[in-house]
């Protein structure tokens, strides 16, 4: 005998059914982030994996936790099955086409089901004069310590801060590595006549912004909405990167100053280190507390939905409902 279901519990299990952002992985996860490169990477009949082929062991295949994944970087010598696509597609897996290491990024696939929460809070913010000069005096404040933007301070005022801050950096790093005097300078024009160090920081900082454009691909953010840099496709990216060049390239360029290549240096040293620095979820966690500081992003909204409808007077509509019963 089938029982009969009591009135609203069906209702009551489709929406525990139904998907929320909570049952997706999360960007910052540990496994969120794979980075694969020299591999074939397809789908068979049990799911997706990376086919590695070398002559000392033959051809060995590892199957990928695609449902696991929030990121996957394809690096060089990788090749990807349009049935492999389709997979990371429909688990809502962004693909980021990157350079050695993951340090650099040329292209992104981002799927249809990748939420734009944080692309719209981005945008309201960029569009609003007033909650982008916060986003970013709190990027200033993130780089060199709570309180240190006076209150009321403009942009003006907050870059002349900055360029004390930095060029004391330089000066500090100079005299340590007995460099002399250190001035920064990119001249794509004059480039191989460029110092050691700036060689190095320009590599360096080119690694950076692709990790950086990798995790705000995999938010859904849009890399060109910046709060301190505009004008260009990268400026957000050029926001994020720099919270952490006086940590991470800085430093590093003027480790290099007497190697005789250190612009392939910086490359090997900054891809080396990223197992250290853990660099892809701590730029996730930045974005979101930059984005929507008054929000603990640890503990997703297990009540947030896939799809709302957009209402200029009752804001986000549940989305996935027959509304015409409404009126």
């Amino acid at each position: 005998m089938t029982r009969q279901a009591a009135p609203g519990e069906s209702a009551a299990r489709r929406k525990l059914a139904a998907p929320t952002i909570a049952m997706l992985p999360r960007v910052a996860d540990q496994m969120s982030f794979l980075y694969l490169d020299i591999v074939r990477i397809q789908q068979d009949d049990t799911g997706v994996l990376a086919e590695v082929t070398s002559e000392r062991r033959g051809t060995e295949t590892v199957y990928l936790p695609t449902a696991a994944l929030s990121c996957v970087l394809l690096g060089p010598g990788t090749s990807i099955t349009a049935r492999a696509l389709t997979t990371f597609a429909r688990h809502g897996t962004t693909v980021v086409i990157a350079g050695a290491g993951g340090v650099r990024t040329y292209a992104g696939a981002q799927p249809d089901s990748l939420s734009t929460t944080w692309l719209e809070r981005q945008a309201r913010a960029w569009a609003d004069d007033q909650r982008r000069l916060a986003v970013a005096t709190a990027m200033y404040e993130k780089r060199f310590g709570t309180g240190s933007a006076t209150p009321g301070a403009t942009l003006a005022q907050l870059r002349g801060f900055e360029g004390q801050r930095v060029k004391a950096l330089y000066q500090l790093l100079a005299k340590q590595y007995g460099i002399g005097r250190f001035r920064r300078a990119y001249d794509p024009a004059t480039w191989d006549s460029q110092d050691p160090v700036n060689l190095a920081l320009s590599s360096a900082n080119t690694c950076l912004y692709g990790i950086v454009h990798a995790a705000i691909l995999a938010l859904g953010c849009s890399p060109a909405l910046g709060f301190i840099h505009q004008g260009n496709q990268q400026a957000f990216v050029y926001d994020i990167a720099d919270l952490y060049k006086a940590e991470l390239t800085i430093p590093l360029a003027f480790t290099l100053n007497a190697t005789p290549n250190p612009e392939a240096a910086a490359r090997r040293s900054f891809r080396e280190g990223l197992r250290l620095y853990k660099l892809l979820p701590r730029i996730v966690a930045d974005i979101q507390n930059l984005l929507d500081p008054s929000t603990n992003h640890d503990v997703p909204d297990p009540d947030e939905q896939l799809v709302d409808l957009w209402d200029p007077v009752a804001g986000a509509v549940p989305g996935g409902l027959n509304h015409g019963t409404n009126h």
